[in-house]
């Protein structure tokens, strides 16, 4: 996952302007992964971009758009990390590519900050000696 280039800000109506989920950078070709197990409820063009909708159970539900070359078609069953398709150019205002993430529980739109894994900073940790051995 890169870095996050908009922040999910939720719309003051159902109806109203907002950002309805977050924007993740990524090079395009990237794999984009299913963030937990589910089944796919959508997955084909809107507006002539491509999406990706995941329901997960309990009126949960995800979706990934401004994809390309999707992994799945509605009615597949996918677990989490499966890849659902691979990043496109992102929103056509936007200089960097990346992908929109978006939860929604029922109709209502949700951070979606909290349906991601923390990443993995182990690669990134080092450990020295702290003092000298007795």
């Amino acid at each position: 996952m890169g870095p996050i280039l908009v922040g999910f800000a939720p719309p003051d109506s159902p109806y109203g302007s907002g950002h309805r989920g977050i924007d993740i950078a990524a090079p395009l070709g990237s794999e984009v992964l299913a963030v937990a197990d589910g089944a796919v409820s959508f997955a084909g063009p809107v507006g002539g971009r491509r999406f990706v909708t995941i329901d997960h159970g309990d009126g949960v539900r995800s979706t990934v758009s401004f994809v390309e070359d999707l992994r799945v078609r509605t009615g597949d069953v996918v677990v989490a990390g499966q890849v659902v398709a691979v990043s496109g150019t992102g929103h056509v205002d936007t200089g960097v590519p990346h992908v929109h993430f978006g939860v929604r529980i029922g109709d209502t739109y949700v951070d979606p900050l909290a349906y991601l894994a923390p990443p993995d900073v182990s690669s990134f940790i080092r450990l020295a000696p702290c003092c000298p051995a007795p």
